[in-house]
């Protein structure tokens, strides 16, 4: 074997430890956050209230992924990658602090503009509001008190990026589980509140969580060797690498964020769309990131620096295998979740939120949104994969054009699909636009490198079948189970789901399950017999 495959082979193992490492903190942070969604849907369903914190809370969030985490992905990995290729310590940390420095000042003024304009932002945001004014002013507050969240999370999100580039993954992986604690307690806290003062106790709970996010980072970036000195010159050439990189990122997140704007404002038009619209699309989003986050996001993140290396070093082959490790896998776990997300999308709904003010009416609205959210989800984790590979390449214009195009296509299917569908035809207009984005960027990483098409598709090709039979067996499980208890009924159709699934990938040497089963011999077997 080259010494060349040896290395590849190399990365992908530890692509899948990191991957692991993430998806466990994610794992637990979803499961957190899924626990504190059920005390707050318990506290407040669909209800006005409910609404008007998660418009509030979307918009700092918005900008999060603008400045912060968008950022910290597409710009300042693949030059970071670049000085610890070459072992720079000190103009590794110059470069840093400028790049700190530069944060906090342009974050800082984002959250004074914010805070001054948030009347005009939230009115343009959710226009529907505006035929109620109690809940108008409140969403207006709201806003205001959680603004400052986006410098805290902003520099987390930067924080995180050196780590990444480092390999360091134990703080970024459980960082966001701090968030979650934080919200628990202050969701539990507004519970014992009646009326409009819950939603200000829980707008405290996202300030605070994004200060014990960011402090938790602090450590293990001093264990790096990493220490925080004022820069004498702002004008540093990694920074300016790191800009150039970053206005086209800028430009393609703006696109992302206005299609959730788009989604946004149509699901506040409650006269076409019915009421609770923002809150189904908040409860049903929650769902789908739970495997996205868990396994798209994870190993997207832990892809970045290996991808951005082998780009540094000009090593083509190995980027191009890595690639394809990393969508085969992606859509090995992505593709059976987003069947089962489709057929069992009430039950779910039903077992995670509907207790208290989340009615049926509730699980209604937000099971329709999740079924047609579902749709999509792989490709949302495609995506994920095909960004990133553009971004190692430090090309970030590309993903801005197919980002402009998805946005166009969301704001068209919108205004097609939300009339006679509701909330779900906001749903399915954002899955039909992420299914041709990463069709496109698919397409033009193939033209760019070579090699991906063919392979991709022949591996999708051979998921139809395993994909049927698990279609079939929760289809039927799920309908003639003799049990009629919902959580017992959904437990067994997944179980048996995912088993026929995972078995029938075996027989037909689907790679993701052959090397999953190799790693159950050596884990399990070998193990039982040296005993």
């Amino acid at each position: 074997m080259s010494t060349n495959n040896s290395g590849t082979i190399a990365s992908k193992k530890s692509i899948l430890k990191f991957t692991s490492i993430l998806s466990l903190g994610t794992f637990l942070s979803r499961i957190l956050g899924f626990v504190r969604d059920m005390i707050f849907a318990h506290m407040m369903g669909t209800a006005a209230m409910a609404d008007a914190f998660f418009v509030a809370f979307r918009i700092p969030n918005m900008l999060r992924d603008l400045v912060g985490e968008g950022a910290a992905n597409s710009a300042l990995v693949p030059v970071l990658a670049q000085y610890v290729e070459k072992k720079e310590h000190k103009k590794t940390n110059e470069f840093l602090n400028v790049v700190v420095f530069w944060a906090v000042i342009i974050l800082s003024v984002l959250t004074l503009l914010g805070i001054l304009f948030t009347p005009w932002i939230v009115k343009s945001m959710a226009p529907g509001f505006m035929a109620d004014k109690d809940k108008l002013e409140t969403t207006i507050s709201l806003t205001r008190i959680m603004f400052p969240y986006l410098v805290f999370i902003g520099l987390t999100a930067y924080s995180m990026g050196v780590l990444y580039t480092h390999q360091s993954y134990i703080a970024p992986a459980f960082s966001s589980c701090l968030l979650n604690i934080v919200m628990i307690v202050s969701t539990i806290l507004a519970g014992k509140y009646v009326g409009h003062g819950a939603v200000y106790i829980l707008a405290a709970g996202v300030l605070i969580g994004g200060v014990a996010q960011l402090a938790y980072q602090w450590l293990p970036l001093r264990k790096l060797g990493y220490k925080w000195q004022k820069p004498t010159d702002l004008r540093h050439e990694g920074a300016r690498r790191m800009g150039r990189l970053l206005v086209p990122r800028l430009w393609g997140s703006a696109l992302y964020q206005s299609s959730l704007f788009v989604d946004t404002f149509c699901a506040s038009l409650a006269s076409i769309v019915g009421a609770g619209g923002i809150a189904a699309i908040y409860y049903s989003n929650r769902v789908i990131q739970f495997p996205l986050g868990v396994f798209g996001v994870a190993l997207a993140s832990a892809s970045l620096p290996t991808l951005s290396g082998y780009a540094a070093k000009n090593d083509m082959e190995s980027l191009r295998s890595t690639i394809v490790f990393s969508l085969r896998n992606i859509l090995f776990v992505l593709l059976p979740c987003s069947v089962v997300l489709m057929i069992l999308a009430v039950p779910i709904i039903r077992v995670i939120f509907e207790r208290g003010e989340f009615d049926p009416y509730s699980t209604a609205i937000t099971s329709g949104a999740l079924s047609f959210y579902a749709v999509g989800l792989w490709a949302y984790g495609g995506m994920k994969i095909t960004v990133c590979a553009f971004h190692a390449l430090q090309d970030t214009k590309t993903p801005v054009k197919i980002a402009a195009l998805g946005l166009v296509l969301n704001i068209f299917l919108n205004a097609l699909l939300m009339f006679p569908f509701k909330v779900n035809g906001i749903a399915l207009a954002s899955s039909l636009s992420a299914i041709v984005s990463f069709l496109s960027l698919l397409y033009l990483l193939h033209r760019k490198i070579g090699g991906l098409l063919d392979v991709i598709f022949d591996f999708l090709w051979r998921m139809a079948v395993p994909l049927l039979v698990l279609t079939v067996v929760v289809l039927r499980t799920n309908n003639i189970f003799i049990v009629d208890h919902v959580l017992f009924r959904l437990a067994v159709s997944l179980l048996l789901g995912m088993i026929s699934f995972l078995g029938i990938s075996w027989i037909f040497r689907i790679e993701p399950a052959v090397l999953l089963w190799r790693w159950l011999e050596i884990k399990v077997f070998q193990k039982n017999n040296e005993r």
